[in-house]
């Protein structure tokens, strides 16, 4: 009886290794040559790069099975097929435009997170795994991102589930698992140049509003045209980032600057407003006090607001 029960459970430690040893492990590597054509209204962006497998079974081939669930579209070139140590080994080039959500809550202060995920379309991690070739894996320094320094560069190996057995009702075929090698960057933008290209225009719109405090209060076609003038400027200006932008349901520093640009210019309709109703009633003096105090207040608290709205976005 003793004999019996120990045959089984050798049998059985046998079947466990033998299933586990047919899991493949596959290794991965990948060489980002370019990152291009970012692009924030369409929310994608184009990588160039190699991509290259090290493996023992025969049954594989990435040309037909690769799959980068994440990409719009790619491209690759004819492989280039040899053997290393004993193992396949094939290399390819890579172009993809693939899909992002941008983060523009800090725009143009913004870091953005980029991560190319591959897969192989035709077997789960029950028959194979991908291993990620950590020390191979680079970006090419040469090819630098316009605009961009990247940082935080990595690749790693994990897993993505669906929850479906793709038409396959057998036990255990629902959801799938299948492995996952991620090619993943952080890049952060060169930002003071695109900063000023960009909102150039709203600050020499509230400038021109600002200018309507140097005639007198009582000359009423510029102290009221002339913000007006900047306001319709602002608003422009405003339309024009909003272009280059994706949607958004969250308040961006875009949207903040903007939104204090036109509080200011209506202040200063307002203080106008008060300023030739004082005058009208005969109080001279006082009207001109007002117009100094109010010229002075809107001009501080933008330029103050502004640093902080600013800073807030450069340090996040």
């Amino acid at each position: 009886m003793n004999a019996r029960w120990l045959l089984s459970f050798l049998f059985f430690v046998c079947s466990i290794s033998q299933t586990t040893a047919q899991v493949d492990t596959v290794k991965v590597g990948a060489y980002v040559l370019s990152v291009h054509d970012i692009n924030f209204h369409d929310k994608e962006y184009t990588a160039r790069f190699w991509l290259w497998f090290i493996y023992n079974n025969p049954k594989y081939d990435f040309t037909t099975q690769l799959d980068m669930p994440t990409a719009k579209g790619y491209e690759q070139s004819p492989p280039i097929a040899d053997s290393i140590d004993g193992k396949a080994w094939v290399m390819m080039k890579m172009k993809a435009t693939m899909k992002e959500k941008w983060n523009v809550q800090d725009f143009p202060f913004d870091q953005q997170h980029l991560s190319m995920q591959i897969e192989n379309s035709q077997y789960d991690t029950s028959s194979m795994v991908f291993l990620a070739d950590t020390k191979g894996s680079k970006f090419s320094p040469t090819e630098a991102i316009d605009g961009w320094d990247i940082r935080d560069f990595k690749v790693s190996a994990g897993t993505s589930e669906y929850e479906t057995g793709f038409g396959d009702s057998r036990p255990g075929r629902n959801p799938q698992t299948f492995s996952t090698f991620l090619i993943e960057m952080n890049l952060q933008r060169d930002a003071m140049g695109l900063f000023m290209k960009i909102f150039l225009g709203m600050y020499i719109a509230f400038s021109i509003a600002m200018i309507s405090f140097a005639p007198k209060p009582w000359e009423h076609e510029p102290r009221f045209g002339l913000p007006v003038g900047g306001l319709f400027a602002a608003v422009g200006n405003k339309y024009i980032i909003d272009s280059l932008l994706p949607e958004s349901s969250t308040f961006t520093l875009v949207d903040s600057l903007h939104t204090l640009t036109f509080f200011a210019i209506f202040s200063i309709l307002l203080v106008s407003a008060i300023c030739l109703r004082l005058y009208d009633a005969g109080k001279k003096e006082k009207c001109l006090r007002v117009n100094k105090i109010g010229s002075r207040t809107i001009l501080i608290a933008y330029a103050i607001i502004n640093l902080i709205f600013i800073g807030t976005a450069v340090l996040n």
